[in-house]
């Protein structure tokens, strides 16, 4: 959802800090289950009891990418020399601009796949709304909400820095308020009218998601000591993660059995999930550390990960136009689980092939919020069959790789 889902790009005047390797596999993992998400939620009967039972699982990801985001923010930028003009010119550069884009490319879709014509002046009405409320797909709420969490950063670190030494308590009161406002989100406060209007996307917004916001932030601020808990006590991370994972479960089917709908019982916003979250949001983070310990810089799963982190927030924003696509050319007599096995790995080599395309064209950046990769056409000519390089070292074939 980019939590950060870009590979982050400096702004002036920050001093560089270490990259940490674990937050790329943590981002591929992430992002890999968020098409998971969507794949079995259209993939599925909405009534089936174990599709909704492995997204109970699954629906960890919107959180755990605002704990990354805060992570990455704070880690990156958490210096005396923060300027907030320079980080907002730049992030609502990479992100606001590819939300705008896709929204105008859903917005399109969706009257066409619905042929919803309207007068010219309510369609550019309802494509505003869109925008305002993140609503021109159900995916583009991420980009909204991330963009008011880099709005909202230059308060969060002086709310850090003002409260050194007190971080557990800011924790325990946005953990409160976490709570109240997952509660209200299940019990709306207004039944009718513009306030009812304005709950209703209330998702949109930064309130469900501070905690976790939070929570990434904190464990940045403090990340030498959270690598030493984990180095002492990563053996009780994986167990809360297994133990928090079967009560989920377990609370999911009670649910059921007292005759909540799978889609009600398995929802993101239920507050008694948030141990299961939290808890499954380190597992990730936990194994990224201990691979990135022995990890090798040319070894093959170094540059899948490398690779992956890089065209990750282009996936994610072209993949529910293949889910889309694809779902209705299913056959009804394909069997469950293999129609969503096979639905998934064709939407990963679609939305995979698809960024590949649009990291190679002049509007890169407006669609995957990453600069567009340049290639040297001569690479695509076998070696044996290509001119000699110039012995003077004028010129140098430029290799097709992700930008570092």
């Amino acid at each position: 959802m980019t939590g950060d889902t870009l590979r982050e790009t400096e702004t002036p005047r920050r001093t560089a800090r270490p990259h940490l390797y674990q937050v790329d596999l943590f981002r591929v993992l992430t992002f890999a289950c968020v098409i998971a998400v969507h794949v079995i939620d259209q993939a599925n009967n909405p009534g089936s009891v174990s599709a909704h039972g492995v997204l109970t699982l699954l629906h960890f990801t919107r959180n755990a990418f605002f704990a990354l985001t805060g992570f990455v923010l704070v880690y990156q930028f958490a210096g005396d020399r923060f300027r907030a003009g320079s980080f907002w010119r730049r992030r609502f550069m990479l992100v606001g601009i590819p939300y705008v884009v896709w929204s105008v490319v859903y917005w399109g879709y969706s009257i066409y796949l619905h042929e919803n014509y309207g007068t010219l002046g309510w369609l550019l009405s309802r494509l505003g709304l869109d925008l305002v409320w993140g609503t021109a797909y159900y995916h583009l709420y991420f980009l909204l909400v991330t963009m008011q969490v880099y709005l909202l950063f230059p308060l969060l670190r002086k709310l850090l820095q003002a409260t050194e030494g007190r971080h557990r308590w800011v924790l325990a009161v946005s953990a409160v308020i976490h709570v109240v406002v997952l509660w209200y989100l299940h019990n709306p406060p207004f039944a009718t009218g513009i306030p009812a209007e304005i709950w209703t996307h209330l998702p949109a917004s930064f309130l469900p998601y501070q905690f976790f916001t939070l929570v990434g932030a904190i464990t940045a601020w403090h990340i030498d000591a959270v690598h030493a808990f984990l180095r002492k006590y990563g053996a009780l991370v994986v167990a809360a993660v297994v133990v928090t994972g079967v009560a989920a479960e377990l609370y999911y089917l009670q649910l059921v059995h007292t005759g909540i709908p799978p889609w009600t019982a398995s929802d993101v916003f239920l507050p008694a999930l948030t141990v299961w979250f939290l808890a499954v949001s380190a597992g990730p983070y936990l194994l990224g550390t201990r691979w990135a310990v022995h990890r090798q810089e040319n070894h093959a799963l170094a540059r899948v990960i490398r690779y992956g982190s890089d065209r990750s927030f282009g996936i994610f924003l072209v993949h529910p136009l293949f889910i889309e696509i694809l779902v209705p050319q299913l056959p009804a007599s394909w069997p469950q689980p293999w129609k969503t096995i096979l639905l998934y790995l064709a939407v990963v080599a679609l939305a995979l092939a698809t960024t590949e395309v649009l990291r190679r064209i002049p509007g890169s950046l407006w669609f995957t919020g990453r600069p567009m990769l340049r290639t040297d056409p001569s690479v695509l000519i076998p070696r044996r069959f290509r001119s000699p390089a110039p012995s003077d070292g004028a010129s140098k074939e430029v290799v097709c790789s992700p930008t570092p």
